[in-house]
């Protein structure tokens, strides 16, 4: 247990990095990238003895301190750890590491820039982790925060270019709106049971007359997930969000800012279970952002901007996981679904981090450049680069046996098992749809960029990165085949809330391809994959068997929807109105009570001025007068 004790040192690290960067990186010949690097790694390396011990309890560890204390009211801070915190704990610290490692050689040519960058890098790891041990949710709130600020930084790293500094201000903006919810969430909860602390609100025992404060606080805070983990109608800030470096989109993809939602809902996940319509709505939006996003990265030509709505898809497919699996345990079955979902999430957190930084290996050898139009035939220069970006398309497609298809698999078969409710039909049908869109999108950036003949400008001499970079990429293409067959059979007695679900990697193999479901799966991928390698690769043209309304749906795609077109109409009309309605009453109510009294007073001014005429007899009319009013006033009196 004392190793447990020393949890709440483990964000402090990168925090510690932060500010020696900050304050000395300057004397470095790297800026001191090396001082982050050990930062993030000393974080890491605290983790796993964490990590190790929670996952033997039986109960989570609790650790807290009153922050203050006024009139009554306490405020603690504290680390709480169980299960769910520490798979977190682990993608983020050991992802953030690896990411650190690879900015070393990625970032050499950004010169003194790299201070600000290694500094605004461990700053963001750190309140990462301080969000995953937080154990009340004002302490999260305040991490989530700094998580929210660091992006902005990040996003806005070159904030002289216009599209970069219009991106870090719209993720801000967009998230901001999400964090509104998530705030009055922890205040309605404050309100009604006057506490915040996980272990006091999750063992509850809420009468029948308020759940629906639960309820009502479940979507509150599930709205602040929206905005951080980037799904619909809030989805919209993360494409953009690619005008950073590359490693911050992997880092901000695998390890930090969308996990975060996913994770909010997870921990949040002993009251949602009191309000089963939330984890409906949560399922439902899940599965619809998973096709969406999924079918505008069909169409787009940007090698990081494919992977940013691969990304919101697949965060899609861990909320729907959530949400089938927190209404699986609200009425009295095992909760497969959540530990899914989040199985999805670390093995999520894995390709996705190789993709990302795969294609920073392909930027760097082609001079920075996003276009795969402009690729191809890479697969000569770069055939590391290209074979782990291979492991990780196919774990993204969920081909079998790579980590994406135990977790993507386990998803899709749950909700298939509540099947007796009908809306989860709907939930499996969006999931299940997704498949082959997925794979189709994913190969096709695979194809695009390494096969085929070159199409890069002949002044480009591609080549494989130095070590620093290659040895994160091996390492995550190696987790991105293996991780998920590898702790299956483990994984589910850590994380899963209910009954736990043992079963061996082979055991879960010869299930699927006995299982109707996981076979249908299967091929629609394999259908997927076979499509984009006949378009890409054979040449196909489909041109002549597209229907009539093809070149319209192929523009409402490259139009995103018109989804960002509306929210920027939405945001124009509404800030606009309220700025109007604001200055209306600013103008007639609060100006027009000012300006009355003051014409009032000088009105009443204007006229007792005449009273002052300088003639003795006026004057003295009006002090008899006066005199006779008070006499008669005294009189009436007595």
């Amino acid at each position: 247990m004392r190793i447990l004790e020393l949890a709440w040192i483990i964000p402090l690290l990168p925090f510690a990095a932060a500010v020696a960067v900050a304050l000395w990186g300057h004397r470095f010949r790297d800026r001191g990238g090396l001082l982050a690097v050990i930062g993030g790694g000393a974080a890491f390396g605290l983790a796993v003895p964490v990590i190790w011990k929670t996952l033997q309890l039986s109960s989570p560890f609790h650790q807290q301190f009153t922050w203050f204390s006024v009139a009554g009211l306490k405020l603690h801070l504290g680390i709480y750890l169980d299960g769910t915190s520490a798979l977190l704990l682990l993608v983020a610290s050991f992802v953030s590491f690896l990411v650190l490692l690879y900015s070393l050689s990625y970032m050499k040519s950004e010169g003194p820039r790299r201070q600000r960058y290694f500094a605004e890098m461990t700053l963001f790891i750190g309140s990462m982790l301080g969000l995953v041990l937080a154990d009340n949710y004002l302490e999260m709130y305040v991490f989530w925060e700094l998580v929210g600020l660091c992006s902005y930084l990040l996003i806005g790293f070159w904030f002289e270019r216009p599209s970069a500094a219009a991106a870090a201000i719209k993720a801000f903006v967009v998230t901001r709106f999400g964090d509104m919810f998530f705030l009055l969430g922890i205040l309605l909860l404050w309100t009604q049971f006057k506490t915040l602390d996980f272990s006091a609100l999750f063992s509850l025992q809420v009468p029948p007359d308020q759940t629906w404060v639960l309820g009502v606080a479940g979507l509150l805070i599930f709205g602040g997930a929206v905005g951080k983990s980037a799904q619909f109608p809030l989805h919209i800030w993360l494409p953009d969000a690619m005008e950073g470096p590359t490693t911050v989109s992997a880092l901000i993809h695998a390890a930090t800012m969308v996990n975060a939602g996913v994770y909010l809902v997870a921990r949040t996940m002993p009251l949602l279970i009191q309000a089963p319509t939330d984890l409906l709505v949560i399922a439902l939006l899940g599965g619809f952002t998973a096709l969406l996003a999924a079918s505008m990265a069909c169409v787009n030509f940007d090698i990081k901007r494919v992977l940013a709505y691969s990304t919101i898809s697949q965060l899609g497919y861990m909320f729907l996981g959530l949400g089938v699996g927190g209404y699986a345990l609200a009425m009295g079955s095992a909760a497969t679904g959540y530990t899914q979902g989040l199985f999805h999430l670390m093995n999520h957190a894995f390709f996705k981090a190789l993709l990302f930084l795969g294609a920073g290996s392909v930027m760097h050898a082609l001079a920075g450049n996003t276009d795969m139009r402009r690729m191809g035939g890479l697969w000569g220069p770069l055939k590391f680069t290209a074979l782990m970006m291979l492991f990780g398309v196919l774990s993204n497609a969920g081909i079998p046996p790579t980590s994406g298809f135990w977790s993507k698999d386990g998803v899709l078969a749950a909700a298939l098992s509540l099947g007796s409710v009908p809306a989860f039909w709907w939930v499996w049908l969006l999931g299940l749809l997704t498949v082959p869109v997925t794979a189709f999108y994913i190969f096709r950036l695979w194809f695009m960029t390494f096969a085929g003949k070159p199409r890069w400008e002949p002044g480009w001499h591609p080549h494989e990165p130095p070590w620093s970079m290659t040895v994160p990429l091996g390492i995550l293409g190696f987790l991105a085949l293996f991780s998920g067959g590898a702790i299956f059979g483990g994984f589910s007695k850590y994380v899963l809330i209910g009954a736990p679900e043992l079963l061996s990697a082979g055991q879960r193999l010869l299930e699927t391809f006995s299982d109707p479901g996981s076979l249908l799966s299967i091929a629609l991928a394999l259908a997927g994959l076979g499509l984009a390698y006949g378009i890409y690769v054979r040449g196909w043209e489909l041109s002549r068997y597209r229907p009539s309304w093809g070149a319209a749906l192929r523009e409402l795609l490259v139009q995103k929807y018109y989804l960002d077109r509306l929210a920027l109409w939405l945001a124009r009309r509404g800030n606009l109105g309220c700025a109007l309605l604001l200055d209306r009453f600013d103008r007639r109510i609060v100006d027009g009570a000012v300006n009355g009294v003051a014409t009032e007073s000088a009105a009443l001014g204007a006229r007792l001025r005449l009273t002052v005429s300088g003639y003795v007899g006026s004057y003295a009319t009006w002090m008899i007068g006066g005199i006779a009013i008070l006499w008669l006033i005294y009189a009436l009196w007595r």
